[in-house]
């Protein structure tokens, strides 16, 4: 069995932020690998965000953003289960981030369920009509995969939870969430935005 120092184990949770006591478990079943463990970390929180979906959300904030320039400004309402974890440090972090996020994108919704049928049915006769066009002769398959990725980008565009999170781009907003709801146990959610912009 490997021997997982005090070391390592802070490594990680400055890395990830997860508590102590998970980051030794998890460097015990990545046998001392960090970046291994890491991976173990993001499933586990993965799993807990799956398990904390259908509890009920009464708390959280209103938080309110104005751009440094003071000509955008931006409310978002996030929410979780406990007026505890609403005080807590990294869910008033997740808060503000969002806020740059919707401030940085101006995305059109929330998330994919916002989108309205229509919407959706209209571009995805355009795409299908570009890719049919552009893909002549490929395979019908090859072409439904095509058109499937195309979607998945305009989604991307078009909603907040697929857009970069801004003070870390290497994930999305709702990658965020997720880990965050995996760290603290809670089920948190964005439940909705306002961005407004002068003269806009």
């Amino acid at each position: 069995m490997t021997k997982i120092d005090a070391k390592t184990v802070k490594q990680l949770r400055d890395m990830t932020g997860a508590p102590m006591m998970d980051c030794k478990s998890a460097l015990t079943e990545a046998g001392g690998d960090v970046e291994a463990a890491r991976t173990v970390l993001r499933k586990r929180g993965q799993q807990v965000a799956s398990k904390a979906a259908g509890r009920q959300v009464s708390e959280g904030v209103i938080y309110g953003y104005s751009h440094h320039n003071g000509k955008v400004g931006v409310m978002v309402e996030i929410v979780c289960e406990t007026d505890f974890v609403a005080m807590n440090e990294d869910f008033k972090a997740f808060c503000h981030g969002v806020a740059l996020s919707v401030t940085a994108f101006n995305p059109a919704y929330l998330d994919k369920d916002a989108v309205p049928a229509e919407a959706v049915e209209k571009e995805k006769a355009i795409v299908t009509e570009m890719t049919l066009e552009s893909m002549k002769g490929k395979p019908e398959n090859v072409i439904e995969k095509a058109v499937t990725g195309r979607m998945v980008k305009w989604y991307g565009e078009q909603t907040l939870m697929d857009k970069p999170y801004v003070p870390d781009d290497s994930k999305t907003v709702e990658q965020v969430r997720t880990e965050l709801v995996g760290k603290i146990g809670e089920n948190i959610q964005v439940r909705r935005f306002m961005r407004m912009e002068l003269g806009g």
